[in-house]
């Protein structure tokens, strides 16, 4: 971040760049026996660890102070108050009170908002209860046992997290129901969906804020044209429908039963919907009890965010090292590998929650931002990735950020893996610390008695320069408590590194602009109608599209 009078704070984060220059991660623990002790926080067991980062606890306070000029504090209470944070649409962001706990009033516009989503999650659980009982039938009389939940971002990446994450692969059929999610417009993703799924048991939830999502309709009218191809048509496909929308009449206008419509708020964003009756798909597959703790999680890591000092808060302080890694040690990306098989939808999740909200090129106020955005977000899974791109982190020449997130027990013990995989974790955020010099390489392939012109040829593809910097994040298992928590960690980190940055986290018109080009894609693709206002590149792309479709 470069201005032309830079603040204090601002340049006392520059002094502490230069003093960091030349100094090694591993000559960083020898001038600092407490540095581990002083670059981590324990918090409802959990333990977070930046002390692999490159900075100090001095870096540390400077951002703390840096994040006071900006008025961290404020924006956090304005956050929780409702008041109207997301200046571009003039709407709170009140993502938060999806999962307070106890009714004290909070006001949208003059109006309390507890008593609707109370009566919401009441709605949802009678939903749960009617199909996870057998008592919500399908047009032929038959009990519902399959759900397809059809939505796009938010409305998909969220609730399928979930869902993978806390589904019990031991237990039986009849102890939930069974979801499948769909996003993609492309035909193959419903078509597989509903592969081997019977219609007269199959209900679809359909998801969009607006009812107007091209591809959620889409898909939702390609689901309604299926039904009615194996059941018939008439108003009992009804009975095969839910919506979750903003727009009552539009769920109509489509056939679905004005009590089978549930409700979505402006003041919520789609990428942190999953809070909302969005979930309805957790509620179904994983239970009522379930949601719940995902809810109460979520909001003691909300109370912690809300009510704890910036120097002893997680969500601000792995914001502050996130926030100085990206603009003020430069890095352009950061890796993000869960160590747990249920968290293998995380990176989308992250990337979509990350970049959505801060992938900007403007402040509050209209302004050119003057400095980089969010950086790119991307990983997978341990020990999946260590057999991928861990070898671009290790050995590539870019030094890239890593987060390690490690639940320590695992849901489902078997022998001694769980003890396996955390030891990964460890060992390669060690790694990357630590490398492998040339000489350590050296005195290896002597010690296996090769010959000197035998280590001169393999000595150099060994080494691994070390000094790349990471976080780890220990949490005690994977719960529905722990995945709420983990969740609005990273809700909360993002809010903070927009804040330090002077954008608008809650807004996504960039999301709308290719969606507004493809209407007439859709014409010129299909009668070869040229499309208005198209480049020669694109005309001519959708050309050979059509000319080969044809065929």
């Amino acid at each position: 971040m470069t201005t032309s009078t830079p603040s204090d704070t601002w340049q006392a984060l520059l002094d502490h760049r230069r003093s960091l220059t030349g100094r090694s991660l591993a000559s960083l623990f020898d001038a600092d026996d407490a540095r581990c002790a002083r670059l981590s926080l324990v918090w409802d067991d959990w333990l977070a660890d930046w002390s692999k980062q490159r900075l100090t606890p001095d870096t540390m306070n400077a951002l703390v102070a840096h994040a006071r000029e900006r008025n961290l504090e404020e924006w956090i209470a304005a956050l929780f108050a409702g008041e109207k944070i997301n200046l571009s649409e003039l709407r709170p962001a009140l993502h938060t009170a999806l999962r307070q706990s106890g009714d004290a009033p909070l006001l949208v516009d003059g109006a309390d908002i507890i008593p609707a989503i109370r009566a919401t999650q009441a709605r949802m659980r009678a939903l749960a209860i009617q199909l996870r009982g057998g008592l919500r039938l399908g047009a032929t009389g038959r009990p519902i046992r399959s759900v397809v939940h059809i939505g796009i971002g938010g409305s998909d990446l969220g609730p399928a997290l979930v869902c993978e994450a806390l589904t019990d692969p031991r237990a039986s059929p009849r102890d939930g129901i069974d979801v499948v999610f769909v996003s993609n417009v492309d035909p193959e993703h419903l078509t597989r969906a509903l592969a081997g799924l019977d219609p007269a048991t199959t209900l679809f939830i359909v998801t969009s804020k607006t009812f107007t999502t091209v591809e959620t309709l889409r898909n939702a009218q390609s689901a309604r044209e299926w039904l009615a191809g194996n059941l018939g048509g008439g108003g009992a496909l009804a009975q095969h429908f839910i919506a979750v929308t903003a727009n009552v009449d539009a769920a109509r206008a489509f056939g679905i039963a004005g009590t089978d419509v549930l409700p979505m708020w402006d003041w919520v964003g789609g990428r942190y919907s999953l809070w909302s009756a969005v979930g309805l798909a957790i509620v179904m597959r994983c239970g009522s009890d379930a949601f719940a703790a995902l809810l109460a999680g979520a909001a003691s890591m909300d109370a912690h965010f809300r009510e704890a000092p910036l120097e002893r808060n997680l969500p601000v302080l792995l914001a502050l090292v996130d926030y100085w890694n990206a603009q003020v040690l430069g890095h352009p990306q950061r890796v993000v590998a869960p160590y747990a098989h249920a968290l293998g939808r995380f990176p989308a999740y992250l990337q979509q929650l990350a970049l959505e909200s801060n992938g900007k090129s403007v402040l509050r106020d209209g302004d050119a931002l003057g400095h980089a955005s969010a950086p790119a977000v991307w990983g997978g899974t341990g020990t999946d990735s260590q057999h991928a791109f861990f070898q671009w982190l290790h050995q590539g020449t870019h030094a890239v950020p890593v987060e390690f997130i490690v639940p320590l027990r695992a849901a489902h013990p078997l022998g001694d893996q769980q003890t396996l995989l955390v030891a990964n974790a460890l060992a390669q955020a060690q790694a990357l610390m630590v490398g492998k010099s040339l000489a350590v390489v050296r005195a290896e392939l002597a010690a296996k008695g090769l010959p000197p012109e035998g280590i001169d040829a393999q000595a150099a593809h060994r080494v691994c320069p070390g000094d790349r910097p990471s976080t780890t994040l220990l949490l005690p298992e994977l719960n529905a408590r722990r995945l709420g928590q983990l969740l609005s960690l990273y809700e909360h980190r993002t809010f903070v590194e927009g804040v330090l940055c002077g954008i608008n986290s809650f807004d996504q018109w960039g999301v709308e602009l290719g969606k507004a080009l493809a209407a007439p894609l859709v014409s010129a693709l299909a009668d070869g109608t040229p499309p208005d206002g198209a480049d020669a590149s694109t005309r001519a792309l959708a050309a050979y599209a059509r000319s080969m479709r044809q065929k």
